[in-house]
């Protein structure tokens, strides 16, 4: 009797060309970092251009494929720009993101539209730019939303996170349902805290730190290493049949 086995599809990203924001550090730098390895040509977009230049050379002389962007990805007119004058970009990992952690009370509407501006605001926008791109080319893709465990939850002090974060989880979902007949896929992943130069300054905090390992059922707080198979399994072929997902990194947080 012959058994004929099935074949792993392939984690590999060979051919593609993959658009990273927020990609000078933190998550931002371990998607591009990870993607690279893989295989695909990367674009590291972030606003400081010195700091995304050092990324992207770093990548290169580890053998990979990668450029930078200098890029506020706020500026939609500029955004739009570059993206449109770019060959279509067959990965998106959209991370730009910020947060202003205050009492509800307390929220300045200033932060309130910083935080909106850059989690809400530019990040549909970027996926619309790269999305149009793919559509015009008659492409599939893969698109990476970054949400939050605060996508799913909520959290004091984070009424404008956890608001910017559900909105994100909201619209994933409309995409993928919208363009999934053209094959391009939309999921997101959903991060616990990570220890970032963004989360640095609230982990310092030893009493915020001791109530977030509480939360933790794995006990420890995450690193960006934790997310980069994450980020892989969904750019690749892999996750083929994954869209409108939210990938939930959390160490258990959000399981009870």
């Amino acid at each position: 009797m012959t058994v004929s086995l099935p074949t792993t599809p392939s984690f590999r990203l060979d051919g593609q060309r993959a658009l990273v924001t927020g990609a000078g550090r933190g998550i931002g730098l371990a998607a591009a970092a990870a993607l690279a390895e893989a295989g695909a040509q990367v674009t590291l977009c972030a606003r400081t251009r010195e700091e995304v230049e050092a990324a992207a050379e770093a990548i290169r002389k580890r053998g990979d494929t990668a450029e930078a962007l200098a890029l506020d990805v706020t500026d939609l007119d500029a955004m739009r720009a570059a993206i449109a004058a770019a060959a279509p970009f067959d990965i998106l990992f959209n991370n730009a993101g910020t947060n202003r952690p205050a009492p509800f009370h307390e929220v300045k509407v200033e932060d309130f539209d910083l935080v909106f501006g850059i989690n809400v605001r530019a990040a549909f926008f970027v996926a619309q730019a790269v999305v149009q791109r793919l559509l015009l080319a008659g492409r599939p893709g893969s698109i990476i939303n970054v949400s939050s465990q605060m996508g799913h939850i909520g959290g004091p002090r984070r009424t404008v996170y956890c608001g910017s974060k559900h909105a994100i989880e909201g619209f994933t979902k409309a995409m993928a349902v919208e363009l999934a007949p053209q094959g391009i896929r939309v999921n997101a992943i959903a991060p616990t805290f990570i220890e970032t130069p963004m989360t640095r300054p609230f982990l310092q905090n030893e009493a915020f730190r001791a109530d977030v390992l509480s939360k933790i059922k794995l006990g420890r707080l995450g690193q960006v290493e934790d997310l980069m198979g994450a980020i892989v399994y969904l750019a690749s072929a892999a996750s083929a049949l994954v869209t409108g997902a939210s990938l939930r990194i959390d160490g258990g947080w959000t399981a009870e």
